[in-house]
């Protein structure tokens, strides 16, 4: 799989943490095999979930199917790149001109 898609939102506290297991675990159980859920990270007041796949745009769209209206889409971003790249491509929220996984 070539790219990289990266969900991420503020976080500061374990039910921040536990609501973002939950959510990866939602996107393990559902998406499609076109996608793989590669683990997340927590830190620096934010949480990312990294999933790898050849369509990010088509990847985005199963990931809003399938969390529907969560509280977390608020603050969330949302960006991929190419795992072998550095550059990454914002998709949410459409406003946002800068992302970075710190």
């Amino acid at each position: 799989m070539k790219c990289q898609l990266v969900l991420q939102w503020p976080a500061s506290s374990i039910k921040d943490y536990d609501a973002m297991i939950e959510i990866e675990n939602a996107l393990v159980e559902n998406l499609s095999a076109a996608n793989d859920v590669d683990g997340h990270d927590a830190g620096s007041g934010e949480v990312n979930i990294f999933i790898r796949t050849d369509d990010p745009k088509r990847a985005f769209n199963e990931v809003k199917a399938i969390l529907g209206t969560r509280d977390f889409w608020v603050d969330a971003r949302v960006a991929y790149r190419e795992v072998a790249g550095s550059e990454y491509t914002i998709l949410w929220p459409k406003d946002l001109t800068e992302f970075k996984v710190t």
